[in-house]
């Protein structure tokens, strides 16, 4: 299940990305995206997140999973579709000659870092 190195990768960049400043601070929440073409199970994904975030700064964040679809172009005809099916051939006309678009991502898109009580903007430290 390399989901649970994926979970793990998450969690060491998220803590990583708390500034030093920021010592303390929790991970309430991490967004990623996530083609269909990356072998990626959402819902086991989600239960390995759970597992590696206890006792770090992310044992209470949320893991926000965006799903992104196939899209290709041909390359005959320039036509762009999303491909549902394993057919991998241009709808209108034919061509086996195609360029995916999209649907191969694994990128984190956003980290929410709770700011820590005793850096709060009221000037009490």
């Amino acid at each position: 299940m390399h989901e649970m190195g994926i979970a793990l990768q998450i969690v060491q960049i998220a803590a990583a990305s708390i500034p030093v400043e920021m010592k303390g601070a929790k991970v309430l929440g991490v967004k990623i995206k996530v083609g269909k073409l990356a072998a990626v199970v959402p819902d086991s994904l989600r239960f390995c997140f759970e597992i590696v975030t206890q006792e770090t700064p992310l044992s209470e964040a949320r893991l926000e999973i965006e799903e992104i679809p196939v899209v290709a172009r041909c390359k005959h005809c320039h036509s762009s579709w999303e491909i549902k099916e394993p057919a991998f051939a241009c709808p209108s006309c034919g061509s086996g000659s195609i360029e995916i678009l999209s649907g191969r991502e694994l990128d984190i898109d956003s980290i929410e870092i709770e700011e820590p009580e005793h850096l709060n903007h009221s000037g009490n430290v």
